[in-house]
Formats: structure tokens, sequence, C-alpha cells
């Protein structure tokens, strides 16, 4: 079994609904997650940051696309998983993206203050969170 991961990022893109062949609709979306530190004058230092594409699929797609915009911090957890592609110039790239997500908004009253650290605990099922973030929008 592949293992399940939550990340706490920022959509870097408006989400993209799709269909296939067969006509189940599909939404992609890109979120981009960083470590941080402070620094002594209170400014902050970008450590890492990563990129993960997050796909839902069918009865969610289509609700997702509509709910989350560029900028949105959310909170995904699902199964990860690693793809190699080739680029266009003839390299090789490495992807990752959660597939069967549980994805959810982070309100603007749950965001930590400036500088604090957050921990968010999930299960380790695609069925929810432990303890739900206070919105009035459905987690996709």
């Amino acid at each position: 079994m592949l293992p399940t991961i939550t990340i706490d990022g920022r959509l870097v893109a408006d989400p993209e609904l799709r269909f296939t062949p067969a006509g189940k609709p599909v939404c992609s979306m890109r979120v981009a997650a960083n470590d941080s530190r402070r620094l002594d004058d209170g400014s902050y230092e970008n450590l890492e940051q990563i990129f993960v594409n997050v796909s839902l699929w069918e009865q969610a797609a289509e609700p997702a696309a509509e709910a989350f915009r560029r900028g949105d911090r959310v909170l995904v957890t699902g199964r990860i998983y690693q793809r190699e592609y080739e680029t266009r110039d003839g390299g090789k790239g490495t992807s990752l993206e959660i597939k069967f997500p549980t994805i959810a908004k982070v309100p603007a009253a749950a965001r930590p203050a400036q500088g604090a650290q957050q921990r968010t605990a999930a299960t380790s099922t695609n069925a929810g969170w432990d303890t739900p973030p206070a919105t009035d929008e459905p987690p996709f």
C-alpha cells in the first residue's frame, strides 16, 4: 500500500477541470508547500519548497473546480504517487501527485499567527480529518 500524506499549502493556479474520453470529470490542482524560519530581524526565509499535483475524480471534481481558487490555503490528505516523465528538451523529470484525496480550505480564523507552527492531525484513511477546519464549506 502506498503511503498517505498530508500537505498544508497554497494553490498555485486555479483548478483545471477536464473530462476523460469516457466522460468522467477530473479536477487537477497544483499545491505549493514550503518550510520557513523566522530570522532575527523578524522577516522569514524560505528553506525548501515542494510542488504537488492533486487529482480529484468524478463526483468530487466539479464541485472542487468551482470552490477553489489560486492562492487558497488548503489541507490535502491522500495517497502519494511519484511519476517520471520526459521533459521537452529530452531530459527526465519527476513529479509527485496525490490521488484520491480529501481536501479542505483552511479558513482565515484557523490560520496560525505569523511565525507560529501549525500541526494538523489526519486519519490514515480517505475518510476525512480528525478535527475538521471550522468552515461552512464542505471538504472535497
